[in-house]
């Protein structure tokens, strides 16, 4: 033990001695390995644009909001507040200043962080523009590598230019530019000295100086303030007397709005992510200065805000969503996209992220069956209500008119015009469910939307996206033309080249004449039907069909004209909530609020445009009224058990 005890301290020599021949190892394999990144594809990095079809400006992706500026353009004063804060000897020191580091952790534990910062504005400079935000001791090592790589390829003058457009200043502002107008309201070359000497102190660390972040780093920033002018009186770089004269400036009030603020944040966010499956990266998105020219038009999207906003009951629940779509039947080009009033309040698009049951617009869809298989518009149907049906397994399946009305007999025409259940639960069985599900995915509902082939698939029992009916009416639309939607048109680099095209991508999935006779039928629900209240607003051919699904649990309207396809729902985040009392309706129908918006939505859009027709019907199977009562066999209603005997207003229409 003795023996041990006299030993230990050449041990620990020893040990000192391999650790820092160790750490020299260390450093020289990373001086010879580790390169500079290109520094002007971060320092000339800039937000990207996201546009209109037409080519003006929605937003902008990302926090890089940048604007880079020449140093030349950056006041004496600016950069000597900066130089004053983090690097007074910048000039004239080297890459790295082991001194300072010492300083630096003196400063933090006696003065508590008030003081300066251990790393030089080329460590600074290098970690920002080069390196993650990591701590470990292998990025310490590429942060003193690339610093000294980049004095040794570089003038002072260079990297405090880049240091400059490069520093986060909080508030999503990144250099001197975007900060001298986040904060102050104006550009860095009419900053005076105490908003300079404000903006030196910030970038510290914005979280914990931004007054407006909260209260209580004013005194901090006061402190910090002080600290910046009394460096610069120090270096000469300002008269003691000018000093002591400089007061505190008004700074800005942080803004809760932003790039994602209001309705415009639900179209950036899907645009970034539609970006990102393309392959570009969120960090390249952040500084590659692109510009994205989407399918958008501006006046359908002004248009979808103005319809939600006049429209929309007021008082409703916190989580009730309404989403809204606009497709360009045949190209799949979305034009306009609501997905909520604010982004920044609730990040959930209601257009493109929420499901809800379809209803009664999948009704389009056991029409087209049907028409296929022959079945005329002016065959005859039972429309009474109750009526029960075989599953498929054997078990009751109950079906109620909404209301419990009963119709009588009724022709395929008029019962798409009423929207009854007791007709179409039998039509899309004698058209074949397999056929109907097949229908719906041939008009654009994807695979990810579970659709089971039993009697309830006529009625919507299916939970799609907005945007997947809007791009199944756009389907009709285009006569039986589909195309897969899409928002991106075009990516430019920075210097204008392109790098991505979209296209469209369209087939043809129905025929013409079957087309024709869906639009007659739908454009009867909109004329005198369940959405009665959209013929009389729009001043144009329309079709459509409107949705209300199980307990009043989504509410939809789904249309077209011949210019464009639009769908609007309605519903809440938990699917037992309903939507009955919002808006001081009893029961939230499609034939309300989603058709009214539906409406404005249209008529605002297509103010302009030429009236187009559609095409006209083709009579499948002839005009004359051909009885299909009975064509599909009821269950006996004695085998139902009372708990399955269908309620009022608890069915679909």
């Amino acid at each position: 033990m003795s023996n041990l005890v006299e030993k230990l301290p050449r041990l620990l020599v020893l040990g000192a001695g391999f650790s820092f021949v160790g750490g020299i190892f260390l450093f020289g394999f990373a001086y010879f390995t580790v390169s500079i990144p290109d520094p002007n594809a971060y320092v000339n990095s800039q937000a990207t644009i996201i546009q209109y079809a037409d080519g003006s400006e929605i937003g902008r992706i990302g926090s890089e909001n940048r604007t880079v500026v020449n140093l030349a353009q950056i006041p004496m004063n600016v950069r000597n507040a900066v130089m004053a804060a983090e690097d007074r000897n910048f000039y004239s020191n080297r890459a790295i200043n082991p001194l300072a580091i010492v300083a630096a952790v003196w400063d933090n534990v006696v003065n508590l962080g008030s003081g300066r910062g251990g790393s030089t504005i080329t460590q600074q400079y290098a970690k920002t523009a080069f390196l993650t935000p990591e701590r470990s001791i292998q990025r310490k090592v590429k942060e003193l590598v690339i610093a000294i790589k980049l004095e040794n390829q570089f003038t002072k003058d260079e990297i405090l230019e880049n240091y400059l457009n490069t520093i986060y200043f909080g508030r999503g502002s990144y250099g001197v530019q975007t900060a001298s107008q986040v904060y102050f309201g104006t550009s860095v070359d009419k900053l005076n000295i105490a908003q300079s000497a404000v903006l030196a102190s910030i970038l510290r660390s914005p979280g914990l100086y931004d007054p407006g972040f909260k209260k209580e780093n004013l005194p901090r920033l006061e402190a910090r303030f002080k600290y910046v002018l009394d460096g610069m009186v120090e270096k000469k770089w300002l008269d003691k007397e000018k000093a002591d004269a400089v007061k505190f400036p008004i700074i800005n009030p942080r803004v809760t709005s932003g790039a994602l603020a209001g309705p415009k944040g639900y179209v950036i966010s899907w645009v970034e992510r539609e970006l990102n499956l393309l392959g570009f990266t969120d960090e390249q998105l952040m500084i590659g200065g692109y510009i994205i020219k989407t399918t958008l038009v501006k006046e359908a999207q002004e248009a979808a805000v103005f319809a939600v906003n006049k429209e929309a009951p007021t008082k409703v629940p916190e989580n009730l969503h309404i989403g809204l779509v606009a497709i360009r039947p045949g190209t799949g080009e979305i034009l306009a996209m609501y997905g909520g009033q604010d982004y920044l309040k609730y990040q959930f698009n209601a257009a493109t992220q929420g499901i809800t049951s379809g209803g009664s617009s999948f009704k389009a869809f056991a029409l087209i069956a049907a028409l296929e298989q022959g079945i005329p518009l002016s065959s005859v149907w039972n429309g009474d209500s109750p009526k029960v049906y075989d599953d498929g397994i054997g078990r009751p399946y109950p079906v109620n008119n909404y209301g419990g009305e009963s119709w009588g007999n009724l022709s395929l025409l008029t019962a798409t015009e009423k929207s009854v259940n007791t007709i179409y639960v039998p039509l899309g069985m004698k058209a074949g469910l397999e056929k109907v599900v097949d229908v719906a995915r041939r008009a654009g509902i994807p695979e990810s939307v579970e659709m089971v082939a039993s009697p309830s698939v006529s009625l919507g029992s299916a939970s799609p996206h907005v945007i997947d009916l809007a791009n199944a009416y756009a389907t009709f639309a285009a006569n039986g033309v589909y195309a897969k939607p899409f928002i991106i048109n075009e990516v430019q680099g920075p210097n204008k080249g392109i790098l991505y095209q979209g296209r469209i991508q369209a087939q043809e999935v129905f025929k013409k004449d079957v087309m024709a006779d869906l639009t007659y039928a739908l454009s009867k629900a909109t004329s005198s039907g369940t959405a009665a209240v959209v013929g009389a607003r729009v001043a144009r051919p329309t079709a459509g069909k409107t949705g209300t699904s199980n307990d009043n649990a989504s509410a939809w309207f789904n249309g077209y004209t011949p210019e464009v396809a639009a769908s609007v729902a309605f519903y809440r985040d938990d699917a037992t909530q309903t939507l009955n009392g919002i808006g001081g309706l009893t029961s939230v129908t499609g034939g309300s609020f989603p058709a009214r918006i539906w409406a404005e939505f249209v008529k605002k859009y297509l103010a302009k445009a030429p009236v187009q027709q559609f095409p006209e019907p083709a009579f499948i199977g002839g005009s004359e009224p051909v009885s299909y009562i009975n064509a599909v066999p009821e269950m006996d209603p004695a085998l139902v058990p009372p708990s399955a005997t269908p309620k009022p207003k608890k069915k679909k229409s």
